[in-house]
């Protein structure tokens, strides 16, 4: 999601000794990285599923009174994943954060090293009186990222951008599994999906910069071409639980 240029010692070393020659390898350098920066921001392409995406036939029923419930949902960078929910409807918040390691309050910067066994992750509170735990699933496994991309999502590689669901509940533990068990069956992806389903730990809100992202980022070229296609495909598939804001 943000990218720095690589130490370059060798760089420093013949600008000391020669200011022109250094210049125009300064030139080469800035060039050569914004063409690797270009080439990353496409990364892999998603894999595409089968539409109608099957619906999840083992589900929780609609409750009969407003509540809320939690599930913590990774689908790699939080951006996109938070700006999906932020749009469905019967979801109260959608919170960018960290969850799934072992060191307490980790920053970006720590999980990004990949260290710390936390992935990058969205808390999803919702209203199971207006949405089931297996529509969020089916969101998540069809529009909020690609399922079958182990340890990575499109440009972004590491553990910390795998994709887990995180449940709170044994009855979300159930929808999930056998949520995966039906679409695997039904073949709806080329690959089989690679999704971590663990028991919730613990939550860790992300800086205050990183919640609600997209929506002040809108022409930044990692959001166009990443995560404003969730959005246009979440209102196109499901048009019934988009919700403008």
């Amino acid at each position: 999601m943000a990218w720095s240029l690589p130490p370059a010692p060798l760089f420093f070393g013949v600008a000391m000794r020669s200011p022109y020659i250094g210049k125009v390898f300064a030139v080469i350098v800035i060039v050569l990285f914004l063409g690797w920066s270009a080439v990353r921001s496409i990364g892999a392409k998603p894999a595409e599923p089968k539409f109608p995406f099957p619906k999840p036939t083992t589900d929780e029923p609609l409750a009969s009174a407003k509540g809320q419930e939690k599930v913590v949902l990774a689908g790699g960078c939080f951006w996109g994943v938070e700006a999906v929910y932020d749009h469905t409807k019967g979801v109260i918040s959608a919170v960018s954060g960290y969850s799934g390691g072992h060191v307490e309050k980790p920053g970006y910067e720590m999980v990004s090293t990949g260290l710390t066994g936390h992935a990058e992750s969205v808390e999803v509170t919702f209203d199971p009186s207006q949405i089931s735990f297996g529509q969020i699933l089916m969101i998540y496994f069809s529009v909020a990222h690609d399922p079958t991309q182990l340890n990575r999502q499109g440009p972004d590689v590491g553990s910390q951008y795998r994709s887990a669901i995180f449940y709170t509940t044994d009855d979300q533990k159930r929808v999930a599994t056998a949520y995966v068990e039906q679409i695997n069956a039904a073949k709806t992806y080329p690959s089989k999906i690679v999704t971590q389903i663990a028991p919730f730990n613990a939550f860790y809100r992300a800086e205050e910069y990183h919640q609600r992202y997209l929506e002040s980022h809108m022409s930044q070229p990692y959001i166009m071409y990443n995560d404003l296609p969730k959005l246009s495909n979440l209102k196109k598939d499901y048009p019934d639980l988009y919700v403008k804001n």
